[in-house]
C-alpha cells in the first residue's frame, strides 16, 4: 500500500512539473507573438517610406541609363580602360565589387541569398581573376558572410546602414571613401577597369532577387562607340565627374532598393512568425487544458479511492 501511495505521489509531482513547464512555455510564446506582431506593424509603417525612396532614386537611374544606352556604353570593354602599354606594365585590371545589405537581421534569407550569389561568382573565377577582384561591403550582414571564405578580398567595409531610408548624403560619403581608396591604390600601379554593384532588388511584394548593376568609368565612357554623339570637353574632366556621380547615384539606388526589399522581407517574416506563434499557442493551450484536466481527474480518483478505503 505504501509503495502504491509513493508511486501516486511521484506521478502527481511529474504531472504538476509538466503542467508548470507547459504554462511557462505558453507564456513565452505569447510574449514572442507580441514582439513579432509589433515588428510587423513597424515594418509595414516603414514600407511606405521605403517605397517612396525606391521610386525616387530609380527615376535618376532611368535618366542615367538612357544616356549610357545612347552612347552604347555596354559595348565598351570595361576591362580595357587602360592602353596595351599600360596593361602590360600594370598587369590585369582589377575588378571592384560593391555588395550592399544592412546591419539588421530577422528578415528571412534576403542577406544570405545575396551573399550566395557573390560567392558563386567568386568561386567560378580562376585564381588570377580572383586575386584581381576586390570587395567593398556595405552592411555588417554581407561582410560577415563573405569574410568566411574571402577575407583577403575585402578591402573596405561600411556599417551603420539600413536604420532608415538611405539619403544622397549617405551614399556620397560612401562613394568618397571608395574613390579615395581607388585613387590611392591606382597610384601604386594598380588599374581599376570594372566596378559592379550587387544588391537585392524587390520584384514583387513577396519576392526579391539579387541584382548586378555595372558602373562605367570615365575611360569607359570616352571609349564608348556613341560618345561622339555628345559635345563633351574631356579637358574639363566631365567624364570623370560623370563617373563619380554615376557611382554615387547607383549606390544610392541600390541601397534604396535593398532597403525596400529588406523591409518587405522583414514584414513577411514577422507575419509568418506571428502565424506560427499563433498555431503553437493553440496547440499548447489544448495540451495545457488536457494536462490540467488529467491532473484534476487523477486527484478526484485519489480522493474517491481514499474515501472508499476508509469505508
Amino acid at each position: 500500500m505504501y509503495r502504491t501511495t509513493f508511486n501516486t505521489c511521484l506521478k502527481q509531482q511529474r504531472t504538476y512539473a509538466t503542467l508548470r513547464e507547459i504554462e511557462n512555455r505558453l507564456k513565452s510564446i505569447k510574449n514572442i507573438e507580441k514582439i513579432t506582431k509589433t515588428m510587423k506593424i513597424v515594418a509595414s509603417t516603414r514600407l511606405t517610406k521605403a517605397e517612396k525612396s525606391k521610386v525616387s532614386t530609380n527615376e535618376y537611374v532611368k535618366a542615367e541609363k538612357k544616356f549610357f544606352e545612347t552612347i552604347e556604353a555596354d559595348k565598351t570593354d570595361l576591362t580595357g580602360a587602360a592602353s596595351a602599354e599600360e596593361s602590360a606594365a600594370t598587369g590585369k585590371p582589377v575588378s571592384l565589387i560593391v555588395a550592399i545589405t544592412s546591419d539588421k537581421g530577422l528578415c528571412g534569407s534576403i542577406h544570405s541569398q545575396l551573399a550566395k550569389t557573390i560567392r558563386n561568382k567568386l568561386n567560378a573565377m580562376d585564381q588570377e581573376t580572383l586575386a584581381n577582384t576586390e570587395l567593398v561591403t556595405i552592411g555588417d550582414k554581407i561582410k560577415v558572410q563573405l569574410t568566411r571564405m574571402f577575407p583577403d578580398n575585402i578591402k573596405l567595409g561600411f556599417n551603420g546602414v539600413g536604420k532608415a531610408a538611405p539619403t544622397f548624403e549617405e551614399s556620397s560619403l560612401i562613394t568618397s571613401e571608395i574613390l579615395k581608396y581607388v585613387n590611392e591604390e591606382s597610384g601604386s600601379n594598380k588599374k581599376y577597369g570594372k566596378i559592379e554593384i550587387y544588391f537585392n532588388n524587390p520584384v514583387t511584394s513577396i519576392s526579391f532577387e539579387p541584382t548586378e548593376a555595372p558602373v562605367y568609368s570615365g575611360d569607359s565612357i570616352i571609349a564608348a562607340p556613341g560618345y561622339s554623339k555628345f559635345e563633351i570637353d574631356n579637358d574639363l574632366g566631365v567624364p570623370r565627374d560623370l563617373f563619380e556621380f554615376s557611382l554615387t547615384n547607383k549606390i544610392l539606388s541600390a541601397m534604396a532598393n535593398g532597403y525596400a526589399a529588406e523591409v518587405t522581407a522583414r514584414r513577411n517574416a514577422m507575419d509568418n512568425a506571428s502565424k506560427n506563434a499563433g498555431d503553437m499557442i493553440n496547440k499548447y493551450s489544448i495540451l495545457y487544458n488536457r494536462t490540467r484536466q488529467a491532473v484534476i481527474t487523477n486527484e478526484l480518483v485519489d480522493i474517491i479511492t481514499g474515501a472508499s478505503s476508509l469505508d
